[in-house]
């Protein structure tokens, strides 16, 4: 997050004389959509549902992929999706992601995460087919949906791991290079001996296990190097090294005012290489934010082989089939956090309630008389903002689903309510819900409320 951001922050410095500060300190956001991936659990394969490897017209009806940023308060959790794009392929207009990883920083609690998506993973692509995750930024640019390949990517991870992303960036690998180049390289710990082809040359170096300062080339082949023993998996730990190592270089030599102060030269080398929906002022903001960020606060993640089954495509493509439950346990532990009620006072609780203004509809469905009613004036007595109350089709289990970035509420209506499992929890992709959050109220909350 901090190479992006400070990247995409540059870019746009020569427009801008300093930084954006003094943010206000507030809520954390505890993005939890409900499950990710697919409805099949199952830790195995499945032979006869791998879909199709070749990529196909998005359906009619699919979920238009949104990628409009919205205004960050300096106080809410972002998540990035920052892509790797080889503009150079020969498949220039439509090229597939060669990295995508996923940034976190959570403003209140100070701390920040990264999850690296391996290129090869087999998911299920909106509006397509099944295929590999790194096809979905070329099919968005190749069908010329709207969003474009940013679009499209952002709503397959998001599917993925069930969290929404706010933001993204993508950089080309002579943006990347130049950026290194221009905080004059950056200084990594190499544990094993590695071959590095530098990209579009001859030229190959061997480098034995110790400390080197890389150049631009030199850290590009070293994030791409994919012929190490754990092939991309070892990859992705490189890119997260190198990601650290350039926070840490900018931070021990000082640099951030030396590269402000050589933002025209910077903008005329990286602009071209750097597409992203922050704004100027967005991208400067989050970029002090992140490097505030302690060095031990920081979560390095993968998807790597504890969370997939190795498999063959209908194409005989190798290829990482996702095992759910696994993908869950990982995204939980990044997002979950720690619960509202337990961790805040009561006058914290009431003052975060209002500041995210969550719109709630409680519904009854279960076959209590009045229990909507009874139950909204008690949300509303606990700052909770509940615009509607009525009654729906019934059933058993009660069960939330939101679809805006209010997942505080979220929280606080989970704890408070104890609903479980995760499964009764569900993000849905709505652009035209009218709330942020539907409180379906089911037979067991009747038989044991525990509201007073």
């Amino acid at each position: 997050m901090m190479l992006v951001l400070i990247m995409v922050g540059l870019v746009g410095a020569v427009l801008l004389s300093r930084f954006v500060s003094d943010f206000v300190a507030g809520m954390t956001i505890l993005n939890l959509p409900g499950e990710p991936v697919t409805s099949n659990t199952n830790s195995t394969p499945d032979p006869n549902n791998l879909g199709e490897q070749t990529p196909i017209a998005p359906t009619l009806g699919a979920p238009e992929p949104a990628v409009e940023a919205p205004e960050w308060d300096g106080k809410t959790r972002v998540n990035l999706l920052v892509m790797g794009i080889d503009a150079r392929s020969p498949d220039a207009t439509a090229p597939l992601t060669d990295t995508m990883i996923l940034f976190t920083l959570d403003p209140l609690a100070n701390t920040a995460a990264m999850v690296s998506i391996p290129r090869d993973l087999w998911v299920k692509i909106p509006g397509s087919d099944y295929g590999k995750i790194n096809t979905a930024y070329s099919i968005g640019e190749a069908f010329q949906l709207p969003g474009g390949g940013p679009g499209l990517a952002i709503a397959t991870v998001e599917d993925l791991l069930g969290v929404p992303i706010q933001y993204y960036a993508q950089i080309d690998f002579e943006a990347f290079v130049s950026f290194i180049d221009n905080i004059n390289g950056v200084k990594v710990d190499i544990p094993e001996s590695i071959q590095l082809d530098i990209v579009n040359t001859p030229r190959s170096y061997w480098l034995e296990p110790g400390r080197y300062t890389l150049t631009g080339e030199l850290a590009l082949a070293y994030v791409r190097n994919r012929s190490t023993a754990g092939g991309d998996f070892d990859r992705a730990k490189r890119q997260q090294q190198v990601i650290l190592a350039i926070r840490d270089r900018i931070l021990a030599f000082n640099m951030m005012p030396t590269l402000i102060a050589r933002a025209p030269q910077l903008y005329a080398n990286l602009s071209a290489g750097i597409h992203t929906n922050l704004s100027l002022t967005q991208a400067l903001a989050l970029a002090q934010k992140a490097l505030s960020v302690p060095r031990d606060q920081i979560v390095s993640k993968a998807i790597n082989n504890e969370y997939v089954n190795f498999g063959t495509s209908p194409e005989g493509l190798q290829m990482l089939r996702p095992i759910p439950n696994k993908i869950r346990e990982l995204r939980d532990e990044i997002f979950e956090g720690t619960s509202v009620v337990s961790s805040t006072g009561a006058q914290d609780i009431q003052s975060i309630l209002q500041d995210e203004n969550a719109s709630v509809s409680v519904r009854n469905a279960s076959s209590v008389e009045g229990l909507a009613a009874k139950t909204a004036e008690y949300l509303r007595g606990q700052g909770i903002n509940v615009v509607e109350e009525t009654n729906a089709a019934y059933q058993t289990y009660t069960t939330v689903t939101f679809y805006g970035a209010k997942p505080y509420t979220l929280r606080f209506l989970v704890d408070l309510m104890k609903i479980a499992p995760s499964t009764r929890i569900v993000y849905a992709y709505d652009p035209a819900a009218t709330v942020d959050i539907v409180l379906n109220l089911g037979d067991d909350f009747a038989a044991s409320n525990p509201l007073p």
